[in-house]
Protein backbone atom coordinates (compact mmCIF):
# COMPACT_ATOMS: atom_id res chain seq x y z
CA UNK A 1 0.00 0.00 0.00
CA UNK A 2 2.99 2.73 0.93
CA UNK A 3 4.06 2.47 -2.87
CA UNK A 4 0.71 3.24 -3.86
CA UNK A 5 -0.15 6.04 -1.69
CA UNK A 6 3.46 7.56 -2.27
CA UNK A 7 2.73 7.46 -5.83
CA UNK A 8 -0.44 9.34 -5.67
CA UNK A 9 1.22 12.23 -3.11
CA UNK A 10 3.75 12.55 -5.64
CA UNK A 11 1.49 13.02 -7.57
CA UNK A 12 -0.32 15.92 -5.81
CA UNK A 13 2.54 18.00 -5.37
CA UNK A 14 3.77 17.82 -9.23
CA UNK A 15 0.37 19.05 -9.67
CA UNK A 16 -0.11 21.70 -7.11
CA UNK A 17 3.82 22.66 -8.08
CA UNK A 18 2.67 22.85 -11.98
CA UNK A 19 -0.36 25.34 -10.87
CA UNK A 20 2.35 27.44 -8.81
CA UNK A 21 4.79 27.35 -11.75
CA UNK A 22 7.39 25.48 -9.13
CA UNK A 23 9.57 22.61 -9.54
CA UNK A 24 8.78 19.78 -7.83
CA UNK A 25 12.47 19.41 -6.68
CA UNK A 26 12.38 22.65 -4.91
CA UNK A 27 9.48 21.08 -2.50
CA UNK A 28 10.67 18.16 -0.01
CA UNK A 29 8.32 15.72 0.57
CA UNK A 30 8.96 14.99 4.84
CA UNK A 31 7.06 11.44 5.87
CA UNK A 32 5.10 12.14 9.10
CA UNK A 33 6.20 8.65 11.01
CA UNK A 34 5.14 9.32 14.60
CA UNK A 35 3.20 6.25 16.68
CA UNK A 36 4.51 4.15 13.30
CA UNK A 37 7.18 1.38 14.01
CA UNK A 38 10.59 1.62 12.55
CA UNK A 39 10.25 -1.17 10.37
CA UNK A 40 7.31 1.20 8.47
CA UNK A 41 10.41 4.00 8.82
CA UNK A 42 12.89 1.05 6.97
CA UNK A 43 10.26 0.38 4.59
CA UNK A 44 9.50 4.55 3.34
CA UNK A 45 13.47 4.22 2.90
CA UNK A 46 13.34 1.36 0.70
CA UNK A 47 11.20 2.99 -1.69
CA UNK A 48 13.12 6.40 -1.88
CA UNK A 49 12.16 8.93 0.97
CA UNK A 50 14.78 10.17 3.28
CA UNK A 51 13.11 13.02 5.50
CA UNK A 52 11.29 11.71 8.11
CA UNK A 53 9.48 13.68 10.71
CA UNK A 54 8.66 12.59 14.53
CA UNK A 55 6.73 14.45 17.19
CA UNK A 56 7.90 13.24 20.00
CA UNK A 57 11.62 13.12 21.56
CA UNK A 58 10.97 9.70 23.94
CA UNK A 59 9.01 8.25 21.20
CA UNK A 60 11.87 8.75 18.74
CA UNK A 61 14.33 7.55 21.50
CA UNK A 62 12.66 4.18 21.40
CA UNK A 63 12.84 3.68 18.00
CA UNK A 64 16.42 5.36 16.82
CA UNK A 65 18.16 2.01 17.87
CA UNK A 66 16.44 -0.07 15.15
CA UNK A 67 17.20 2.88 12.32
CA UNK A 68 20.92 2.47 12.61
CA UNK A 69 22.59 1.62 8.61
CA UNK A 70 20.00 4.03 6.68
CA UNK A 71 22.24 6.24 4.57
CA UNK A 72 21.39 9.96 4.24
CA UNK A 73 17.93 9.40 5.87
CA UNK A 74 17.09 12.26 7.93
CA UNK A 75 15.17 12.93 11.00
CA UNK A 76 13.26 15.85 12.06
CA UNK A 77 11.15 17.20 15.43
CA UNK A 78 8.12 18.95 14.46
CA UNK A 79 6.20 18.36 17.55
CA UNK A 80 6.91 20.75 20.54
CA UNK A 81 10.32 20.70 22.35
CA UNK A 82 10.55 21.60 26.17
CA UNK A 83 13.36 22.76 27.12
CA UNK A 84 14.39 19.85 29.56
CA UNK A 85 14.54 17.26 26.24
CA UNK A 86 17.14 19.63 24.17
CA UNK A 87 19.81 17.23 24.95
CA UNK A 88 18.14 14.35 24.12
CA UNK A 89 16.96 15.92 20.77
CA UNK A 90 20.28 17.71 19.41
CA UNK A 91 21.43 14.41 20.08
CA UNK A 92 18.39 12.37 17.96
CA UNK A 93 17.71 14.74 15.37
CA UNK A 94 19.32 16.63 12.04
CA UNK A 95 16.56 19.22 12.19
CA UNK A 96 14.62 20.89 14.80
CA UNK A 97 11.77 22.61 13.20
CA UNK A 98 10.10 23.90 16.51
CA UNK A 99 12.47 26.74 17.87
CA UNK A 100 9.97 28.83 19.42
CA UNK A 101 11.87 30.82 22.19
CA UNK A 102 15.43 32.60 22.53
CA UNK A 103 15.60 29.96 25.19
CA UNK A 104 14.92 27.08 23.47
CA UNK A 105 17.60 28.38 20.89
CA UNK A 106 20.49 28.80 23.86
CA UNK A 107 19.46 25.59 25.68
CA UNK A 108 19.84 23.63 22.12
CA UNK A 109 23.29 25.42 20.99
CA UNK A 110 24.64 24.39 24.81
CA UNK A 111 24.54 21.17 23.90
CA UNK A 112 27.43 21.53 21.38
CA UNK A 113 26.08 19.35 18.16
CA UNK A 114 25.81 21.64 15.02
CA UNK A 115 21.81 21.83 14.12
CA UNK A 116 19.90 23.12 11.57
CA UNK A 117 16.77 24.58 13.22
CA UNK A 118 13.45 26.53 12.00
CA UNK A 119 11.45 28.88 14.04
CA UNK A 120 7.74 27.79 14.88
CA UNK A 121 5.33 30.71 14.37
CA UNK A 122 1.76 30.81 16.07
CA UNK A 123 -0.62 32.45 13.53
CA UNK A 124 -3.72 31.12 15.39
CA UNK A 125 -5.81 32.08 18.24
CA UNK A 126 -5.68 28.02 19.88
CA UNK A 127 -4.18 27.75 23.03
CA UNK A 128 -3.31 24.34 22.17
CA UNK A 129 -0.78 25.77 19.20
CA UNK A 130 3.00 26.45 20.29
CA UNK A 131 5.60 28.67 18.25
CA UNK A 132 6.56 32.58 18.36
CA UNK A 133 4.30 35.46 17.61
CA UNK A 134 5.10 37.07 14.50
CA UNK A 135 6.29 39.64 16.20
CA UNK A 136 8.79 38.10 18.12
CA UNK A 137 10.54 36.43 15.18
CA UNK A 138 12.81 39.02 15.01
CA UNK A 139 13.99 38.42 18.61
CA UNK A 140 14.36 34.69 17.78
CA UNK A 141 16.20 35.46 14.48
CA UNK A 142 18.97 36.86 16.82
CA UNK A 143 19.03 34.61 19.12
CA UNK A 144 19.94 31.62 16.73
CA UNK A 145 22.38 33.16 14.84
CA UNK A 146 23.71 34.63 17.96
CA UNK A 147 24.66 30.44 18.58
CA UNK A 148 27.65 28.91 16.99
CA UNK A 149 26.05 25.91 16.79
CA UNK A 150 22.73 26.40 15.17
CA UNK A 151 21.96 27.19 11.79
CA UNK A 152 18.88 28.83 10.80
CA UNK A 153 16.51 27.10 8.28
CA UNK A 154 13.30 28.80 7.49
CA UNK A 155 10.06 29.00 9.85
CA UNK A 156 7.54 26.55 10.08
CA UNK A 157 3.40 26.81 11.75
CA UNK A 158 0.52 24.57 12.28
CA UNK A 159 -2.61 26.37 11.79
CA UNK A 160 -5.97 25.31 12.60
CA UNK A 161 -6.97 22.11 11.57
CA UNK A 162 -9.78 22.15 8.79
CA UNK A 163 -11.16 19.91 6.50
CA UNK A 164 -10.84 23.00 3.90
CA UNK A 165 -7.88 23.64 2.90
CA UNK A 166 -8.79 27.23 1.37
CA UNK A 167 -9.66 27.75 5.42
CA UNK A 168 -5.89 27.29 6.30
CA UNK A 169 -4.38 29.06 3.44
CA UNK A 170 -4.44 32.45 4.68
CA UNK A 171 -2.11 30.79 7.96
CA UNK A 172 0.38 29.52 4.53
CA UNK A 173 0.09 33.16 2.71
CA UNK A 174 0.61 35.23 6.26
CA UNK A 175 3.96 32.64 6.82
CA UNK A 176 5.54 33.14 3.80
CA UNK A 177 5.27 37.27 4.75
CA UNK A 178 6.64 36.69 7.66
CA UNK A 179 9.88 34.64 6.03
CA UNK A 180 9.93 37.23 3.12
CA UNK A 181 9.97 40.04 5.69
CA UNK A 182 12.88 38.51 7.57
CA UNK A 183 14.71 36.79 4.68
CA UNK A 184 14.27 33.07 5.48
CA UNK A 185 14.08 30.51 2.82
CA UNK A 186 12.69 27.47 3.72
CA UNK A 187 8.46 26.90 4.93
CA UNK A 188 7.31 24.14 6.37
CA UNK A 189 3.84 24.25 5.98
CA UNK A 190 0.88 21.83 4.83
CA UNK A 191 -0.19 18.58 5.38
CA UNK A 192 -2.26 15.40 4.14
CA UNK A 193 -5.58 17.10 3.82
CA UNK A 194 -3.68 20.64 2.62
CA UNK A 195 -0.75 20.24 0.75
CA UNK A 196 -1.74 21.73 -2.10
CA UNK A 197 -2.84 25.15 -0.85
CA UNK A 198 0.77 24.86 1.22
CA UNK A 199 2.90 24.41 -2.39
CA UNK A 200 0.68 26.91 -3.63
CA UNK A 201 1.55 29.52 -1.66
CA UNK A 202 5.34 28.70 -1.14
CA UNK A 203 5.77 25.86 0.76
CA UNK A 204 8.99 24.16 0.53
CA UNK A 205 8.45 21.89 3.22
CA UNK A 206 5.43 19.18 3.42
CA UNK A 207 4.89 17.17 6.45
CA UNK A 208 2.83 14.47 5.39
CA UNK A 209 1.83 11.37 7.33
CA UNK A 210 -1.69 9.76 6.94
CA UNK A 211 -1.71 10.12 3.03
CA UNK A 212 1.40 7.99 2.92
CA UNK A 213 0.83 5.76 6.09
CA UNK A 214 -2.96 5.71 6.54
CA UNK A 215 -4.90 6.22 9.92
CA UNK A 216 -2.15 6.08 13.15
CA UNK A 217 -1.91 2.76 14.91
CA UNK A 218 -4.24 3.20 18.47
CA UNK A 219 -2.63 2.90 21.37
CA UNK A 220 -3.21 -0.92 22.44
Amino acid sequence: MLRERLALVEERIRAAAERAGRRREDIELIAVTKKFPAEVIREAYELGLRVFGENYVQEFEGKHPALAGLPGAEFHLIGHLQSNKARAAADLFHTIQTVDSEKLARRLDAMGKPLEVMIEVKLSEEASKFGAAAEEVPKVIDAICACANLQLTGLMTMPPWSDDPEVTRPYFRRLAEVARQHGVAKLSMGMSHDLEAAIEEGATCIRVGTALFGPRPKPQ
